[in-house]
């Protein structure tokens, strides 16, 4: 446990130090939530007014879970990112030598993507706030849903970082992104899901991260729904890509 933990915090260090000193790094991941949350809550705030759309918070908060949880969900997956440089830097494959806990370079990478998100999510927050979001929850729904948030960013880190040590590239960038964006935005992101229809909504209504979506609504109007099913399929989510990290990470070490 000692070792693991003395690489977990070394690459958790590098990986949040990178980030920070890094303008490159840090800024797409707060302005392209921020320019979601504009664009969505602001630019398709009439969709509030269709009938049937009965979410007392307002359209600003109904958007803001969305663009929480996806702002989440893309902190894990540029972390993918940053373990593909890594291997074509030739930084990862001494890392692999020296660490005598591998496991925890996985945590490690997926600690500093916990961190990212912290501040995405906070810029997010305030930037919701000062655009008069209104939240009916109280201080136990927002700690579920920042909860929610922690695990859906752990899911999609610890997928970017299977799919980065799988490839050893760079040219991954697209699978690791591309299945995390279908799936975010196949679930109900404009418009509740009984007000969808089509094939759309059958997709949606099976979609896991719908169930995570309407949870996170739900905690911000104080009306939680779905609670038990989002948690429980985030951690059987965070259980499956732990066992995928790790055939990535020992696929890395079989490519020395």
């Amino acid at each position: 446990m000692r070792r693991f933990y003395y690489v977990a915090h070394g690459v958790a260090w590098r990986s949040v130090h990178n980030t920070f000193a890094n303008p490159a790094i840090i800024l797409p991941s707060i302005i392209f939530p921020l320019f979601f949350l504009a664009a969505f809550a602001g630019g398709l705030s009439s969709i509030a007014g269709v009938p049937d759309f009965n979410y007392k918070p307002g359209y600003t908060a109904f958007q803001f879970a969305f663009v929480l949880l996806q702002s989440s969900a893309f902190g894990g997956v540029f972390t993918g990112f940053a373990v593909a440089r890594d291997f074509d830097s030739g930084f990862a494959r001494r890392l692999l030598l020296c660490a005598p806990q591998r496991s925890g370079i996985i945590a490690g990478y997926a600690i500093g993507a916990l961190v990212r998100w912290f501040v995405t999510g906070t810029c997010v927050t305030v930037a919701a706030l000062l655009a008069g979001m209104s939240i009916e929850g109280g201080g136990v729904e927002l700690v579920g849903l920042f909860g929610l948030g922690v695990l859906v960013n752990i899911v999609a880190a610890l997928w970017a970082c299977g799919v980065a040590m799988f490839l050893r590239t760079e040219q991954a960038g697209a699978l690791i992104q591309m299945p995390v964006f279908i799936v975010l935005f196949v679930a109900p992101v404009f418009v509740p899901l009984s007000l969808l229809t089509g094939w759309i909504h059958a997709v949606a209504r099976y979609n896991p991260a719908t169930a995570a979506l309407e949870a996170a609504r739900g905690l911000i109007a104080g009306s939680p729904v779905k609670l038990v099913l989002a948690f429980g399929l985030l951690a059987g989510a965070i259980a499956v890509m732990s066992l995928f990290a790790r055939r990535g990470l020992a696929s890395a070490e079989r490519a020395g």
